[in-house]
């Protein structure tokens, strides 16, 4: 059987016979007689498309026609033609056209993952000398590129397969392969599909956390991928159209990698140009490297953003540097030593505040620092209160200085690190006696002010929402559910529409959710807008 598919053509027969003709000289006929022999007796071999050529070679080498037709005619099962009755048979029967079809394509795509040989498809595909026919014909089916795709997961090194993709990618097919690691080994393909990721991120902004995880899924496929993916997209992010949405995208795919376990930072380092401020990047990259703040390294940036001519603000931009800051100042049961508290509240402030105006050449940049005094004093007022383990009645008294300091975005987004440290606490809800514990109550007053924070706090209420409170009685667990969905209508009602309705209706689809708190989201919307229409304003 390993034989059969030797001198079998991929196109049309002409070709093989100007070939066959090449070689006859030199074939021994005996021997011809015994290889297309042997061939004749597999099953069906009349179907195969290397028939007539054998027949040809057979022929020439004085073969008896009678001994041929017998020996192809004993052999011959149908299998095809059995295929192709039974499905009229089921058609005649009642069953859809589409069902059929369906069902024959399955089974074969089925045997063919079983069946499939990697050495086989590549001696065959390296032994013709341009694309098959069929195969151009074939990739314009979707349930056939469905069946290459799972086949380039499973044997990227395949020859026939990699060209494959390449023509899927030709044709126009690039959005389909996203996820195909044979894209990454082939730049020309990855190049097609990166901008098809891209594109789809810059035109959805509604989806970019989907379009952006599935891009950062492909990028991260590999060092090569990785790198040449951040290059590209660090040169789009200088362009003034886009240019920020492509830096953060950036963020994303590093966020993603260094989920994966990789250190991407000397890439990240190399990219934002902090080779040119030596000991503010070794200070960092120390740092981001071991995802850990330490005193010294901190006093080093506090240093060099301290010094007449420091270095430029995004190197300490960084999402993974900021959410360090953050979790530092914010988390409750951090303790930081009182003589390096304000280094690392001026840097997060500084930041969070200062803006830069791109100079002119030969010309020193202007640094805006009007904002950083007030930002560093409302991070360091509330980062007192959060840390001073109050209960509720203790911080209803900060209220008041609470949310005059919610105007700064840092101050925001650590209140948000804080609440969800507290209220993610197993006992928490157990504890608390409030309808509307004050920690969400300053969630609400968070989302009225920054609308882009809207996700983050969303997030945090799916996490609440779903969370098991075993705990809590029945009818306690409904009237906390019930209470995160105020906290969601309110959402809704600041903007963040189109998110907070797509959950809820993934929580009606699945099932899974106590109808009667869908029923009560629906009520409570339906009284914000009636209220709404009847505002004058």
């Amino acid at each position: 059987m390993d034989d059969e598919y030797d001198d079998r053509p991929w196109d049309s027969g002409d070709r093989i016979d100007n070939d066959s003709e090449g070689g006859e000289e030199a074939e021994n006929p005996e021997q011809v007689l015994a290889e297309c022999a042997e061939k004749f007796s597999t099953s069906d071999y009349i179907m195969e498309p290397g028939i007539f050529s054998q027949l040809k070679r057979y022929f020439q080498s004085g073969g008896n026609p009678l001994q041929v037709i017998e020996e192809l005619s004993q052999n011959y099962t149908a299998v095809a033609q059995m295929a192709n009755l039974i499905a009229e048979w089921l058609i005649i029967g009642g069953v859809k056209v589409t069902d059929v079809q369906a069902m024959v394509e399955n089974h074969l795509k089925e045997m063919i993952l079983k069946t499939f040989d990697p050495k086989k498809a590549d001696t065959i595909f390296t032994e013709e000398g341009e694309t098959p026919a069929w195969l151009t014909q074939l990739i314009e089916h979707p349930t056939w590129r469905s069946l290459i795709y799972r086949l380039a997961e499973e044997y990227p090194d395949c020859l026939m397969l990699n060209f494959t993709i390449k023509l899927i990618s030709d044709a126009g097919f690039q959005g389909e392969i996203t996820s195909i690691s044979t894209a990454a080994q082939q730049l020309e393909v990855f190049s097609r599909v990166l901008k098809t990721s891209i594109s789809s991120f810059l035109t959805n902004p509604e989806e970019w956390q989907n379009t952006s995880k599935e891009c950062a899924k492909m990028v991260c496929h590999g060092q090569h991928t990785y790198v040449y993916s951040q290059v590209i997209i660090h040169i789009l992010a200088r362009e003034a159209k886009g240019g920020s949405s492509m830096k953060r995208l950036s963020q994303e795919i590093t966020k993603c990698a260094q989920k994966n376990g990789n250190d991407v930072t000397p890439i990240t380092m190399a990219l934002n140009g902090a080779s040119a401020y030596p000991t503010a990047c070794q200070a960092l990259t120390a740092m981001l490297s071991k995802n850990t703040l330490n005193p010294a390294d901190i006093t080093v940036l506090y240093k060099n953003y301290n010094a007449p001519d420091p270095p430029p603000i995004d190197l300490i931009r960084t999402p993974q540097f900021l959410e360090l800051l953050v979790d530092s100042l914010f988390k409750p049961g951090v303790k930081l030593n009182p003589d390096y508290k304000p280094k690392y509240i001026h840097l997060l402030a500084y930041a969070a505040s200062i803006s830069e105006v791109q100079p002119k050449k030969g010309q020193k940049r202007v640094l805006n620092k009007n904002e950083l005094q007030p930002t560093i004093r409302a991070v360091e007022t509330v980062h007192n209160i959060c840390n001073g383990n109050k209960g509720s009645s203790e911080l209803i008294a900060e209220l008041s200085t609470i949310y005059q300091s919610l105007k700064f975005p840092v101050v925001s987004l650590g209140i948000i690190r804080w609440v969800e440290c507290t209220v993610t606490e197993p006992s928490y809800f157990k504890l608390c006696t409030e309808h509307t514990p004050i920690h969400l109550a300053l969630l609400d007053e968070v989302v009225m002010l920054h609308p882009l924070l809207h996700n983050q706090v969303l997030d945090l209420l799916v996490r609440l929402f779903e969370s098991k409170q075993d705990e809590l009685e029945i009818l306690v667990q409904l009237e906390m559910r019930k209470m995160v969905l105020d906290r969601m209508v309110n959402l809704l009602c600041s903007g963040c529409v189109v998110p907070v309705v797509k959950y809820i209706k993934q929580c009606w689809q699945r099932g899974d959710t106590d109808i009667s708190l869908i029923r009560y989201f629906v009520t409570e919307v339906r009284d914000q807008l009636i209220f709404c229409a009847k505002c004058p304003n």
